[in-house]
């Protein structure tokens, strides 16, 4: 599969995450993180549950709001503008554990809704592009199936259509492999790694570490609503500087 890439960004810094805390009523699940992230950079998340790493990335499309420190997204600032808030999101794509599919539609409505009623194109012209990214994530025979006749692996591979479909420059990932069987994972990790290799800015929230060390520019590591630690795939594995970062990666890489 060879993706073409995304839009181009004329910005040095496509996201720039600057001292923001969120708070869910006296919970702070998000304390002081700062990021910088250049437009087709890599990026993989991880961390233990509870560190803020969902939270994280759904502020990121203001699925969350966050309440102190700055955002921008590829030069937009997210505030309570609504405006803003649409801007940012037509730029940002996300993918989630559940895949979140229409069951009563079929794979290729599934695909084409969004880009007819939010980019108003004709019927003929989403599906067009609806058959070019089920082509691309290698399921265009299933396009006229309801999502319920698909694998969770084939699902997961549709909403990654869709997302593509409404043409961002960011796309984001919040464990998109957690919910499916093992057999699985390997399938939606090789559409990853194309879209990885083609140039989108991707922010992804994973537990798979092989797919971390092969993809990533940079890893991070957060644990109580802090980055801990970010380095590249090698120095992350073979030489982290913070104790917890050693403790984490003890627990995952020999289980």
């Amino acid at each position: 599969m060879e993706f073409e890439g995304p839009a181009q960004s004329f910005v040095d810094e496509i996201i720039i995450v600057e001292n923001v805390h969120k708070w869910f009523g006296e919970f702070e699940a998000l304390r002081g993180v700062d990021l910088r992230v250049k437009p087709g950079e890599v990026i993989v998340i991880i961390g233990p549950s509870g560190s803020g790493k969902s939270t994280f990335i759904r502020c990121l499309n203001r699925l969350e709001e966050h309440q102190e420190g700055r955002i921008i997204i590829d030069g937009t600032e997210l505030s309570h503008d609504i405006r803003n808030i649409q801007e940012v999101r037509r730029e940002v794509g996300m993918v989630f554990q559940q895949f979140n599919l229409f069951p009563h539609l079929t794979v290729l409505d599934n695909i084409a809704l969004a880009p007819i009623n939010v980019r108003n194109w004709t019927r003929d012209r989403a599906e067009e592009i609806a058959m070019k990214w089920l082509t691309r994530v290698g399921i265009p025979e299933q396009a006229s199936k309801f999502p319920g006749q698909l694998s969770g692996g084939q699902q997961q591979r549709v909403a990654i259509a869709r997302t593509l479909a409404m043409q961002p420059k960011i796309l984001l990932f919040d464990e998109p492999t957690s919910a499916l069987d093992p057999e699985m994972i390997s399938e939606v990790l090789d559409v990853m790694r194309d879209l990885a290799r083609s140039g989108y800015t991707i922010l992804a929230v994973t537990h798979e570490m092989g797919f971390a060390r092969e993809v990533a520019n940079r890893i991070i590591f957060m644990d109580a609503g802090k980055i801990v630690e970010e380095n590249n795939p090698e120095d992350f594995y073979n030489n982290p500087k913070e104790d917890r970062t050693k403790l984490f990666l003890s627990q995952i890489l020999h289980h």
